[in-house]
């Protein structure tokens, strides 16, 4: 029951966030970045259509139709979504502030709107529009659904570069690049933890540095060189950022010999990270 009402906060914050980054930045600018939001944009600036009528007047139809081809890909949340941008961007509407500098508009406005699809993603939501397209031409046409979704993209741009022109359609680009980008880093909760992989002939050496000196754990395996064919040991371990950079002096230092990699983690979940070190269950 928590689990549920925090998914449905996060919509609720992420929807309202959307509103702002559409009536702030993006329709002020006028950047159609995409999505039925970009079309309600379009309509705007070619007939003074209201957004907000526009978006519901699209976006429960393609529900239905979403519902009746699609059934169980399709929850509460979506349709929950589908109405709550809507009416947030209408609730926006009336801001203090516009940005009308497209380059600006584009940056802020594709970092608000990622944040709030993020959020929308993370509580396993949707605001429909073209998300139900994609899936459609998805199961039906079998695009994958981030192609699906880049033709459908593709198009409100191009449609975008005839009613303003080309530069702010290249804008608009830009802030659907910074979109996808920024949602990832929600989605993923990206961190600065770096994964080190370790092949080693001294493994207890290493064993020693790890435990006693960073105070982490590791998990071993045993592999097989593909040209020498040797066996040998192949650590692997999560630090922190400051303990990683400790670990390559140690590495250096005393087992300069071993093969190392770091590499970037996100998402982490567990002891030492989500959880104490010494949690016990």
């Amino acid at each position: 029951m928590v689990k549920e009402l925090r998914s449905y906060l996060l919509m609720v914050v992420g929807t309202l966030i959307l509103g702002i980054a559409f009536n702030a930045f993006l329709l002020p600018a006028k950047l159609a970045a995409g999505g039925i939001v970009g079309v309600s944009t379009i309509l705007f600036e070619l007939y003074g259509w209201n957004p907000t009528v526009v978006q519901l007047t699209i976006n429960i139809p393609l529900f239905i139709v979403g519902y009746t081809l699609l059934g169980k890909s399709f929850s509460s949340k979506t349709l929950v979504g589908t109405i709550m941008l809507p009416l947030f961007i209408l609730a926006t509407s009336k801001l203090p502030f516009e940005v009308h500098d497209p380059m600006l508009a584009s940056i802020y406005g594709g970092i608000l709107t990622g944040i709030g699809l993020g959020l929308v993603f993370r509580a396993n939501g949707s605001t429909g529009g073209t998300t139900i397209i994609g899936q459609l031409l998805k199961k039906y046409f079998r695009l994958s659904s981030g192609y699906a979704q880049l033709i459908i993209d593709a198009v409100v741009v191009f449609a975008a570069m005839f009613v303003f022109n080309l530069e702010l359609a290249l804008y608009a680009m830009i802030a659907i690049f910074i979109t996808s980008k920024v949602i990832d880093l929600v989605q993923l909760r990206t961190s600065s933890s770096k994964l080190v992989l370790i092949v080693t002939d001294h493994e207890e050496d290493i064993r020693t540095l790890i435990h006693e000196e960073i105070n982490r754990g590791f998990t071993k395996i045993w592999s097989e060189g593909g040209y020498s064919r040797e066996r040998k040991a192949l650590l692997f371990s999560v630090l922190e950022q400051a303990e990683a950079v400790y670990l390559k002096e140690l590495l250096q230092s005393h087992e300069s010999e071993s093969f190392v990699i770091f590499l970037n983690a996100s998402d982490i979940m567990g002891r030492g990270f989500t959880l104490p070190k010494d949690f016990k269950k």
